[in-house]
Formats: structure tokens, sequence, C-alpha cells
């Protein structure tokens, strides 16, 4: 892909917040990187500057939406909007190896942290290690091996909207699904980009 087609949408604050992520992205290792992202996204969150474009709040009816609203031309990272309808949300998954932040820009998501205790060829037995309700301003950051989680917004009838800054695009993960017990089953799953305008 080149530096011409890749995403890039103009919105208030754009040069603002891209800067910031920037010099976070270049201060050093996995855990430097992520710790300075997590407060960035903590700041730019609460910036009256920076709004991000109109249509990250608009849901999809059957699926929570993800777009890409930039990617480096230089450091490499990918920054999707995620749109959460009411009571949409994720299954246990993982990144495939990319450090990600994660901030709530808006509305409440209920994040649940998962703790791998073993595995059986594909399937995996889990246990929830926590959990969380995210307000607007909050932010995260999952540092593989520590990547296992869900998302949901628990609300009847809110949206919500996060903002995700992944080490380089993620276009694929592994999604776990329930089988018996604290066991789950692996299954590949590709993840698509939802139009952003």
């Amino acid at each position: 892909m080149s530096a011409q087609t890749l995403p890039d949408l103009p919105f208030p604050g754009h040069d603002k917040l891209l800067q910031a992520l920037d010099a976070a992205v270049a201060s050093g290792d996995e855990h430097a990187i992520t710790a300075a992202l997590r407060g960035t996204l903590c700041r730019m969150i609460r910036d009256r500057d920076v709004a991000l474009p109109a249509c990250v709040y608009e849901p999809i009816d059957d699926h929570y939406a993800r777009r890409e609203i930039y990617r480096s031309p230089i450091h490499g990272y990918s920054v999707v909007a995620m749109t959460w309808g009411p009571g949409q949300g994720t299954p246990v998954h993982d990144h495939c190896g990319l450090w990600c932040v994660e901030g709530v820009w808006d509305g409440e998501l209920e994040i649940t942290q998962y703790e791998l205790l073993e595995r059986d060829g594909e399937r995996f037995r889990f246990r929830a290690a926590g959990g969380m309700q995210a307000g607007p301003g909050s932010a995260g950051s999952l540092i593989p091996p520590h990547e296992y989680h869900t998302i949901r917004n628990t609300s009847a009838d809110e949206v919500a909207v996060s903002l995700h800054i992944y080490k380089a695009p993620m276009e694929c993960c592994s999604m776990f699904v329930p089988q018996e017990g604290e066991w789950f089953a692996r299954l590949d799953k590709s993840l698509d980009i939802d139009d952003a305008h």
C-alpha cells in the first residue's frame, strides 16, 4: 500500500493528535511506547481541540464498527475508531502478537481481561482475571502475551466509541469460542474495516 492510499481522515485536531501519537511511538520499547500512548490518549480524549470524525458515532446494526482513520507512513501504527451499538461486544480474543492501546472516547465499555491457564492443541483454558467499566478518558494497554480480553457496550440505549492504536494494522486475530467450563476453542478471524467518510 503506497503512502497516497494510507487511511488518513480529516477531523478537528488531526495534526495535534497525530503529532502526539508519533512522539509516543518513538519513545522506546513496547512498554515505554504503550505507557506514553496511554497518557497521550487520555490527554487527547479530554482535549477540546480534538474531535473524531462524525462517522465514528454511527453504529452498524449487526456488528460493532471498525473504522481505520489513520495509518502512519513512518511508524506503521494504525488508528482504528470502534463504534459499539447498545449490547455489542467481542468474544474472547487476542491481538495476534501486536501491542495495542485502547481508550474510551465516548460512552462506557465493560472490559474483561482473561488469563490463559493451559492449552491443549487448539483448545485453551481461560479464567476471567478482572474487569472494569471504562468511561470517557480512560485508556489501557495490551502487550502480548497478556492480550486476551473482551469488550462490550452494556448499555441498552447508548452508543460507545473507543480509539485503538495498534503497532501495525490488525487484519486478523484469534477468537475463542466457549466450550465446557473454562475451555474455549480457538478460531481464526479476519477483521474487516468498515467505511469511514
